[in-house]
């Protein structure tokens, strides 16, 4: 488990803050409440953060952040300190934030600052500038953020960085560049992704007003002006990235199976269809998946159980299937699988092993003894001459088939 040291001489504080650390996240959190407790502790662990208080009893002076700057670990600054000259020096040093101790809305700050850290490490930034001054800062101050960073010079380079790095979240584009500028490659990006997708921020020493709006009115999320400040960059940028989770968050619901996580009906018609125009040549196998006597195991055994045996047939069903595949849940004990790049005889193969794996699995119940139960599946093969739904109609004629002849079988 990763770690958080907390640094601070007032120990009704620093318990404070480790208390609702600990309780908002999982962490292990050390206490120090003095330089020379924290140097012990820096020597001894690699932390995720540290959290110091600039002013302690044996440093003063702030002497503790250069000392965990210099052991090359994250800080965040904690200071009672309102002398702005102060602040500026501390800004200017490789910390991560400085938050004022003013009340108990600075430790949420505080615990929502580490966890918009924690969530950065799965973002990758691409950063377009032709300066390459302006590119160190700015690839500076997002690693200090926990980004992954990617930096380029031109907007024709960052296009393909966008095809090489697929977790690309935000492109942070300077207005004037050789070869393709800001915003030829905020209209370039996009024709491909909408701000739903990816987001842009632009950055420009322009004095035209007319700049921002010009961005703006292209698809850029927000837009900056140079020089900025530290605070103010990452306050943007991580503003930008959390209306892009929002989003996804917001986006995922509509898409996903509430119970198994699975993509539902809704979703599946919509990808498949677009990736009919995309893949107009291509075959693939559709499967109808149903639960054989689902409402006997309801009104045997329960609700619970009977959702229980829809999750693990889900799981079963993903972790047997590529990773291109789709799996869907269509509603109650039914599910559709698309295999793409099989023919008729390899989809069997497939299937047969899932249709397997699920008969030997085995439900826990401790009202119960242990449960087992089937599935019945139908096939049909898409090779162009028929559309989605009817080779759909098709696969569930199919399963129809194999709930006649006996269920716990595969028909095509």
């Amino acid at each position: 488990m990763e770690r958080i040291l907390i640094v601070d001489s007032n120990k009704t504080l620093a318990k404070l803050i480790a208390k609702k650390i600990g309780e908002a996240l999982d962490f292990e959190i050390d206490i120090a409440f003095s330089l020379s407790e924290a140097k012990l502790f820096l020597h001894k662990y690699q932390y995720f953060v540290t959290v110091a208080d600039s002013h302690l009893v044996d440093a003063p002076n702030g002497e503790v952040v250069d000392y965990i700057l210099k052991k090359q670990q994250s800080v965040i600054v904690l200071s009672g300190q309102i002398d702005k000259k102060f602040r500026q020096s501390m800004l200017q040093k490789n910390i991560i934030d400085y938050v004022n101790k003013s009340g108990t809305g600075d430790i949420e700050y505080l615990i929502h600052t580490i966890q918009r850290l924690q969530k950065n490490q799965k973002h990758r930034v691409l950063v377009v500038d032709d300066s390459m001054m302006f590119r160190k800062q700015m690839v500076s101050f997002l690693e200090n953020l926990f980004y992954k960073v990617t930096a380029v010079a031109h907007g024709e380079e960052a296009l393909g960085m966008l095809q090489t790095y697929p977790d690309i979240s935000l492109v942070l584009t300077d207005y004037n560049m050789p070869v393709m500028d800001g915003l030829e490659l905020t209209r370039a990006i996009r024709e491909e992704y909408s701000k739903n997708e990816l987001s842009i921020l632009a950055l420009s020493g322009n004095n035209d007003d007319d700049v921002s709006a010009l961005f703006l009115k292209n698809g850029a999320n927000d837009f900056i002006k140079k020089p900025f400040s530290k605070e103010e960059f990452a306050c943007r940028v991580n503003n930008s990235i959390e209306a892009l989770e929002n989003i996804q968050i917001i986006t995922n619901q509509a898409q996903r199976d509430f119970l198994t996580g699975l993509y539902n009906r809704r979703y599946f018609f919509e990808n498949m269809q677009s990736y009919i125009e995309k893949h107009n040549d291509d075959s693939f196998v559709v499967a109808m998946i149903d639960i054989d006597d689902f409402k006997k195991i309801n009104d045997t055994y329960g609700h619970d159980v009977g959702d229980k045996a829809i999750i693990e047939v889900a799981e079963i069903l993903t972790s047997g299937t590529n990773y291109h595949d789709l799996v869907a849940r269509f509603g109650g004990e039914e599910f559709c699988v698309v295999l793409k790049d099989v023919d008729m005889e390899q989809s069997y193969r497939i299937l047969d092993k899932l249709r397997e794996n699920i008969q030997n699995n085995v439900i826990e119940c401790e009202k119960y003894e242990n449960i087992s139960f089937t599935v019945s599946i139908g096939v049909a093969l898409f090779d162009g001459e028929e559309s989605l739904e009817e080779v759909i109609n098709q696969a569930d004629m199919n399963l129809y088939k194999a709930k006649q002849n006996g269920k716990n079988q595969i028909q095509s």
